[in-house]
């Protein structure tokens, strides 16, 4: 008897051990996830305070409430150009971060991103088409209308995404494969965009140039509207299927053996993915690394459990982007800097860094 009550408290001694280390391990995680998202909450503010007319932050929140403001041009200022970059600097990166790390998720690859994926080069494709297009009147009062380059951009960027699906299921391709698809068909639509580039005049070549840059001056209410809508259907497909990712991340063969429709995950991941990102590229145009980078960062802090690793990496995706674009506008104001060649200065020494010391996966 005495044995054996001493069994029992030994294992209740390592049950409660084990929760206790769970609940740090939980802990820390969202810890993570707070801290980010107030630090995103200031950025936020900031945003909309600094620029080339600065805004007291009473005035901003009297102004967000509707109340009367002391400047004149505070409402205009804010609620037409202010506050939706903002908004679009958040979605798009809550959207971008998350594709990439689904993608690197179910891909089991740390390049996965949507833009080694070729399809944001896709949406520079079809821009680039749509604007020559429109300049030439080859195809008549079609591309006349006001959203005619986001459509060809999204149509592009689907094509770009079929594609690769259609290679991953009849030709049965590993996801190593499908990554030098990806690579490959970016280059060739690089190289297409760059051939359609050079046969632009004056007055085509700089608006051409201007959309791949990323700009999220060009943001609506409207466009705001659409891709808020299609990355809360996109990041709740992804949530739901969280657990999923979790044994995809153990290999194809385990989850598999715990029940995964492993290739139809893969498929309708990367199909979600591929809509979240051309619908922000449409809108916005090319904004890189923000994809590849974001869940990186986010992994480094909260591992690879995807139900802390999604929400982690949208928070940090929306702090980079909305970072990067108010730097943009406060770098060499009064001008305005295109948001993607910040992303890519950012971008590209972090990544470099999490290469020296390790991508964790």
């Amino acid at each position: 008897m005495t044995n054996a009550g001493s069994d029992e408290m030994d294992d209740d001694r390592g049950s409660l051990d084990l929760s206790r280390e769970y609940k740090k391990y939980v802990g820390r995680k969202i810890s993570f996830i707070t801290v980010t998202s107030l630090l995103l909450i200031v950025i936020f503010m900031c945003s909309l305070s600094v620029g080339n007319a600065h805004l007291p932050i009473g005035e901003i929140i009297n102004t967000l409430l509707g109340r009367p403001s002391d400047i004149k041009y505070a409402h205009t200022l804010i609620w037409e150009l202010r506050l939706p970059r903002a908004i679009a600097a958040i979605v798009a990166g809550v959207s971008l971060s998350l594709s990439g790390a689904v993608l690197q998720s179910v891909l089991r690859n740390p390049l996965g991103s949507p833009y080694t994926l070729g399809i944001s080069h896709a949406a520079a494709f079809g821009a680039t088409l749509s604007i020559l297009a429109a300049s030439r009147g080859v195809f008549g009062t079609v591309f006349d209308h006001a959203y005619s380059i986001t459509i060809s951009a999204f149509a592009f960027s689907l094509i770009s995404t079929f594609t690769l699906l259609a290679i991953a299921k009849y030709k049965s391709a590993t996801p190593e494969v499908l990554i030098l698809a990806g690579v490959a068909l970016g280059s060739l639509l690089t190289a297409a965009t760059m051939f359609l580039q050079y046969f632009a005049d004056d007055t085509e070549l700089p608006e051409i140039i201007f959309w791949t840059f990323g700009d999220l001056g060009r943001a609506s209410w409207q466009s705001i509207q659409i891709m808020t809508l299609i990355t809360a259907v996109v990041t709740a497909y992804f949530i739901h299927n969280r657990w999923n990712y979790n044994a995809m991340d153990a290999g194809d063969e385990i989850a598999k053996g715990l029940g995964v429709h492993v290739d139809r995950v893969r498929l309708l991941g990367m199909l979600m993915a591929s809509l979240a990102t051309a619908a922000a590229v449409a809108f916005l145009g090319v904004i890189g690394f923000v994809g590849l980078v974001c869940p990186h960062i986010a992994r480094r802090f909260v591992g690879d459990d995807q139900r802390f690793l999604l929400p982690a990496s949208g928070v940090v995706g929306a702090l980079l982007m909305l970072a990067a674009d108010t730097a943009a506008r406060i770098i060499i104001a009064p001008y305005v800097l295109p948001v993607g060649i910040i992303t890519a200065f950012m971008g590209a020494p972090l990544f470099l860094f999490l290469l020296v010391r390790g991508c964790k996966h």
